[in-house]
């Protein structure tokens, strides 16, 4: 028991410094930091630009209180950001007044002992001491070792002064460092209080539009039971291809194992006609040579029967889809990839995700997508999240092209497409260009949805696309 109350002392400072290595341990190094500000400079730039864009129009929309809601949220995440920055800088600023502080004490030290040195060389100043000290010796080694010993004395001495200089100099970089360091964490904390004045003007401005549409809240919900029914149709019109394309795959898998069932079958009547022809001809040798009839003539080979295709199994259990092995390979590389594959835009921010989305700011609102809904500029470019080839492209009223490209057992359509650039066949590789964004009037912005379905059932979109 009081061999365990002495290490009471040790677990209780244990458990004090154990939060503080768990947050060294968590906290992102300087270069992540400066590529995290990279990006979220990016990201705001963006998020402005959209902004901009949706308030051209006439009265405010969703979209704007959207693009008001992401331009906060990455400002947000800048304030951290530079607030990590910060807690870098303090920790560099208090290793540098360490630094100073010991340079300091060994300068201090340095200093004090040339000074004794320049006492006791003032002492003996006079070359009739030393030539005393070295010929008093009582044997030519000992007069040798004392003349090194001067001799070392004096290079003691200028090494001395030499660190001294030296250690000055350090001393003097280590206060301007300091210095510098001062002089970035002012800079940053400015940068901080002038990104929080901005993050409140912007959370100012977005409870005004929130105070607007609230009084257009029943015109709002009128607009979202039209989206439903819109994506209802566009829904039933990709279902229905999606049904077509498993139907086709399936006639074609069963016409090629027709072919190679009939094939085989033509290739047995070829072989039993082989071996008829053969016992006919050994028939027709044994009458006309009644002594080679004595003797039986061998019997032929029995016709081996071809193995059916169906009983070949796979290594794992196939659909339609996945009839050929390179289907089957770029459903594995699809799978592989979930939760990696890139956004369908340079640029832009997402306005929806996957699901029911309840409005943060209007209890009544909710909207529900099928996919991930991407904001980017009016005509922007979009691109293929994977390689693939291209199975249909056909168009919806109202709500443009869809453009659907099919990974093996899994299918990305692309609903709101302007002007498609590919045809159905055209094989297509990650991060070609399939067509530009189509422009949403309310939105004032070209938007795109990106659906994710594996055979004709269909996925969340959230887990398989790299968010940000």
């Amino acid at each position: 028991m009081v061999q365990l109350k002495k290490f009471i002392p040790v677990l209780l400072m244990a458990f004090m410094l154990l939060p503080a290595l768990l947050q060294a341990q968590n906290q992102p190094s300087r270069e992540e930091l400066e590529r995290r500000k990279r990006e979220l400079q990016r990201e705001m730039e963006e998020a402005q630009s959209l902004l901009r864009e949706t308030k051209k129009t006439s009265k405010e929309s969703l979209g704007q209180l959207r693009a008001l809601r992401n331009k906060i949220d990455v400002r947000s995440r800048m304030i951290r950001n530079i607030n990590e920055e910060i807690n870098f800088i303090n920790g560099d600023i208090n290793s540098a007044l360490r630094d100073v502080k010991t340079l300091e004490r060994d300068l201090d030290t340095l200093k004090q002992q040339y000074a004794q040195l320049i006492v006791a060389a003032y002492k003996n100043r006079s070359s009739y001491a030393m030539l005393n000290f070295v010929f008093s010796a009582d044997s030519f080694n000992e007069a040798i070792r004392r003349y090194q010993y001067l001799k070392q004395y004096r290079e003691f001495r200028k090494r001395q002064a030499d660190n001294i200089i030296e250690t000055q100099g350090q001393l003097k970089a280590k206060v301007k460092n300091l210095e510098d360091q001062r002089m970035k964490r002012s800079t940053t904390l400015k940068s901080e209080q002038e990104e929080r004045a901005t993050l409140e003007k912007d959370r100012k401005e977005k409870d005004e539009v929130v105070a607007k549409l609230k009084g257009r809240e029943k015109e709002l919900l009128q607009d979202i039971d039209q989206k439903k029914k819109a994506q209802k149709k566009v829904q039933d019109a990709i279902r229905l291809a999606i049904r077509k394309e498993i139907e086709d795959a399936r006639k074609k898998a069963e016409a090629e194992a027709l072919a190679k069932k009939r094939a085989a079958e033509a290739e047995r009547k070829r072989r039993e006609e082989e071996r008829k022809r053969a016992l006919a001809a050994a028939a027709e040798a044994a009458k006309n040579n009644p002594t080679a009839a004595a003797t039986p003539p061998p019997a032929p080979p029995p016709v081996k029967e071809p193995e059916p295709v169906a009983a070949e199994k796979p290594a794992r259990v196939l659909n339609v889809l996945e009839a050929s092995p390179e289907a089957a390979a770029l459903s594995d590389n699809f799978e592989a990839n979930r939760g990696r594959l890139p956004w369908p835009v340079e640029s832009g921010m997402i306005v929806g995700y996957f699901g029911k989305q309840k409005n943060a700011d209007m209890e009544r609102i909710t909207e529900e997508n099928d996919g991930i809904i991407f904001g980017t500029r009016k005509g922007g470019a979009v691109k293929a999240i994977f390689e693939g080839s291209v199975s249909r492209v056909f168009s919806i009223p109202g709500a443009g092209f869809v453009v659907m490209v099919k990974h093996g057992q899994y299918f990305t359509n692309y609903v709101g497409i302007q002007s498609p650039s590919v045809r159905p066949g055209d094989k297509v590789r990650t991060g070609q260009v399939i067509g530009s964004a189509r422009s949403n009037e309310d939105e004032s912005m070209g938007v795109v949805e990106v659906q994710v379905y594996k055979g004709g059932a269909l996925q969340n979109a959230n887990s398989w696309i790299k968010l940000r």
